[in-house]
């Protein structure tokens, strides 16, 4: 930790606040009251530690939920008070033991309400005891910012003298230099082995707008729009191309059915189309205007056609020989509903059916 603020918080609300500042691995300077807030300046508040009970317990490695399950039922049996009711907080794993810290919740509201108030929101709020060094048998003590702490491997209390001999079956605890004891609170406060804004009291982060990141963003949309158009672009280009091939044949396809000495730079299918109405005729043509004739005949019974001239002008003469006037009316309604116009004659009986004529034209 290159610059951050340790703020310890007093037992008793009537106490001021005590700080360290710390710079590097050093105590730069120190004071009572709320420091100053820095922007480039972490805060680390020290929760006293007659107000939190610490307890260590071999907990599952998995998800920070299922820590803090296993540490209430722990608790639950060192308690009196129901643990759902009390804030439960689980350190790291050491040595295969975690701490657990238990706090009243309204204490640590305060704590916190009372920081929030100073214009001070802690990066972690720490138990006093989990300052001082891990012994690495029996017991430590120390001074810290007025008030008497004191740890062993798996336990951390306010330092008074009935507690202290109960807790140490009256080893005494060794007293640590206080070069000691703000090396391994530097230490501690650099990387806290037990953090209490977790779950409810978790520090909520604040999440800047990277402009970087969002300029980039806006750049790598421009970009994908831009080879989205080219992408129609080029498929548009094809397309165009591909009609142009097309045209381009069907004009050699339609030339390769002109006769000889046809004009090379005339429309190709205009001059194919008239070549085809002069050999099919005017109108409709021949094939077709007789197709839809005998087509028309055969749909009545004993329908006859006994002969069939072509006009120069398109239009069709049909000789009929029918049963009776209905039939000749309704050969006469198909070719109508065809879409030719009908010119009839009029029809005269011959050996018991009628014979007459029907021009059809387009």
């Amino acid at each position: 930790m290159t610059a951050a603020t340790v703020l310890f918080l007093p037992p008793d609300d009537s106490l001021p606040w005590r700080w360290w500042r710390i710079d590097g691995d050093r105590i730069a300077d120190e004071g009572e009251g709320a420091p100053l807030p820095e922007a480039d300046r972490a805060v680390i508040a020290v929760a006293p530690a007659d107000a939190v009970t610490l307890h260590w317990a071999a907990l599952p490695a998995r998800s920070a939920a299922q820590a803090a399950a296993a540490a209430r039922i722990v608790v639950s049996d060192a308690t009196a008070e129901p643990a759902h009711d009390l804030h439960v907080a689980v350190g790291d794993e050491s040595d295969g033991e975690r701490a657990i810290a238990v706090v009243a919740p309204a204490r640590m509201a305060g704590w916190l309400a009372a920081l929030a108030g100073a214009g001070i929101d802690p990066a972690a709020v720490v138990p006093a005891p989990l300052l001082l060094p891990v012994p690495d048998e029996g017991y430590v003590r120390a001074d810290l910012a007025g008030q008497s702490v004191a740890r062993g491997r798996t336990t951390g209390w306010a330092d008074e003298a009935r507690l202290t001999d109960l807790v140490t079956a009256g080893t005494a605890p060794v007293s640590l230099e206080r070069s000691a004891v703000q090396a391994a609170a530097i230490a501690a406060a650099a990387a806290p082995a037990l953090d209490l804004r977790q779950g409810p009291f978790a520090r909520r982060r604040r999440r800047a707008i990277d402009w970087a990141l969002v300029r980039r963003l806006a750049v790598l949309a421009g970009l994908i729009l831009l080879a989205t158009l080219a992408i129609d672009v080029v498929r548009v280009m094809r397309y165009s191309f591909g009609a142009d091939a097309i045209e381009a044949r069907a004009d050699v396809v339609a030339r390769q059915g002109l006769p000889r000495g046809a004009p090379e730079g005339g429309d190709a299918a205009r001059l194919l189309d008239d070549r085809l109405a002069r050999l099919r005729g005017p109108g409709q043509g021949f094939t077709r205007t007789a197709a839809a004739v005998y087509q028309a005949v055969e749909a009545v019974p004993e329908g006859e056609v006994t002969a069939l001239q072509f006009e120069p002008n398109g239009s069709l003469k049909v000789s009929l020989l029918l049963p009776g006037e209905a039939q000749a009316n309704a050969v006469k309604g198909r070719l109508e509903a065809a879409g030719f116009r009908v010119e009839s004659s009029v029809f005269q009986p011959v050996d018991g059916r009628l014979a007459g004529d029907m021009t059809v034209r387009q």
